[in-house]
């Protein structure tokens, strides 16, 4: 193990022990403290929002600057609405009726694994989640985007501490290593990882023994029903699929438009700045967005359609916003088929809803299960079918998907982290929150359903061979019965005269 290796195990040591003592002063505080610490936190994240995109942009290369403020507005001032009247502390549920109570208990110290495609925003979404549930947090930042990881935990720290929180509560590994993830994972003081990333950091957070929130991949298909509004759903579909030049994990992969519609749908989405490549071009974006291997090449990820067509050869208008590539099937001979962080479609045309079902289906298991899928259409009936048929938690109605997968543009809870259920092999699949991040104690109260009386159980015989009940032997007891009320009282007299 090298001297770099050593050093970042042990400043991770350092960083856990110290959260460790951090969170237990929590233990103390109110649910008047814990929201106006997680306001601090969060008006800090506000005022820096600018400046933290900035630094995400530069650092990664990934993602489009104006977009990433969007982003980081949404995982502090939004989440923050969403969660601001939720009771974390002390009795949080009471039902009298049935005389249960349920008590929060935080976690402890948890574990946060950053991804490099949106480092800033989902860095103190956690801080912020963790903190309204009473937890402290190490990161270990994505080693593409440590600086702005670094950043965003020091702002949601020191604005915590002017609050009156302990300091330590929210830290950031600063030489991040393998080998320091791995000890952060494991050490005997975390409670609970938090992992947002590649496929394989979220199977090792699940494999740490830890209990972990992952979120699996999404390989999100849009359905485009002949009873939709054909223009508004490209433009929903687009503007999904370029906000931060498609790196939220709900974007939309690929369209599917059902075949009365085909012809209206190819003339919307050139029309509002998709380029529709011939099977040369598609080629050419199947070879340079997967690689021969599996898996979206990082040189892709978070580009722009412009950048992505250089980088493939392929000529586009400057206006071009999306690229999309028609598509036969799906599986590795489609490569196209797959996840593609980028601003990239693959697009099918299927014969009617029930077949589009199928090609969905088959999409979300080639890579997406578990996560989200959207369909755009006016008809009920079939947006019910949809929503009972599919292996997904989240059925997204007439909304951008990336945006409405996060609880942004729909009523969802707002959040980072989007569980995947059994389907993805994930804890939950709900939108993790700071519910997520506490331990429920219940108190409950015998409900009469069971009848239980005192039981007298008479003494053994003593070894004269007497029985004797409740210190008095059964001769005793029975001459005690036949006494009177005037005898008793002539007799306690008689023996309190003495």
């Amino acid at each position: 193990m090298q001297d770099a290796d050593l050093a970042s195990i042990a400043e991770t040591r350092r960083l856990i022990e110290r959260a460790g003592e951090a969170q237990a002063k929590l233990l103390d505080f109110t649910q008047a403290d814990v929201d106006r610490t997680c306001e601090a936190m969060v008006e800090e994240g506000l005022r820096n929002a600018s400046m933290l995109a900035r630094m995400a942009v530069d650092e990664t290369g990934i993602g489009l600057y104006e977009d990433k403020i969007v982003k980081n507005q949404f995982s502090t001032r939004t989440v923050w609405e969403a969660i601001r009247g939720m009771r974390t502390v002390g009795f949080i549920r009471e039902d009298p009726a049935n005389g249960v109570y349920e008590v929060a208990v935080p976690v402890g110290v948890l574990a946060g694994l950053t991804p490099t495609t949106n480092p800033t925003s989902t860095a103190m979404f956690k801080a912020i989640i963790s903190m309204k549930a009473r937890n402290a947090i190490v990161f270990s930042p994505h080693p593409r985007a440590t600086k702005c990881t670094i950043a965003a935990a020091r702002l949601m720290n020191d604005a915590a501490v002017r609050a009156g929180a302990p300091d330590g509560l929210v830290s950031c590994i600063e030489h991040p290593t393998m080998e320091a993830t791995n000890e952060l994972m494991h050490h005997k003081l975390i409670a609970a990882i938090l992992a947002t990333g590649g496929s394989a950091m979220v199977k090792a957070a699940y494999s740490s023994g830890k209990p972990a929130y992952g979120v699996g991949p999404g390989n999100v298909p849009a359905f485009i029903e002949r009873s939709a509004d054909v223009p508004l759903a490209v433009a929903r579909i687009l503007k999904s699929k370029t906000f931060d030049n498609g790196t939220i994990c709900s974007s939309e992969q690929a369209v599917i438009a059902d075949a009365p519609i085909e012809k209206k749908v190819l003339a919307e989405l050139e029309a509002q700045g998709a380029h529709l490549c011939n099977d040369s071009e598609r080629a050419a974006l199947e070879r340079t967005v997967i690689m021969s291997h599996g898996g979206v090449n990082p040189a892709v990820v978070g580009k722009s359609a412009a950048q992505v067509a250089q980088l493939a050869g392929i000529s586009v208008p400057a206006h071009t916003r999306v690229l999309a590539a028609r598509c036969d099937g799906v599986g590795k001979a489609y490569p196209l088929s797959a996840e593609k962080l980028s601003p990239v479609l693959a697009f099918y045309v299927e014969s009617n809803w029930e077949a589009a079902c199928h090609r969905c289906i088959e999409l979300l298991n080639y890579g997406g299960l578990g996560h989200s899928m959207v369909i755009h259409s006016n008809d009920e009936a079939i947006i019910r079918q949809f929503a009972l048929k599919k292996p997904v938690n989240r059925v997204l109605v007439n909304t951008p998907s990336s945006l409405g997968g996060i609880g942004f543009s729909t009523g969802l809870q707002p959040s980072l982290t989007l569980g995947c259920g059994s389907w993805g092999g994930n804890i939950t699949s709900d939108n993790v929150g700071p519910m997520h991040l506490i331990n429920r104690k219940r108190m409950a109260y015998d409900n009469g359903q069971v009848k239980v009386e005192p039981e007298y159980v008479a003494a053994p015989a003593t070894a004269t061979g007497v029985r004797r009940t409740g210190g008095l032997s059964e001769a005793e007891s029975e001459a005690l019965s036949r006494l009177d009320r005037e005898t008793i009282s002539r007799l306690v007299d008689a023996y309190l005269s003495k």
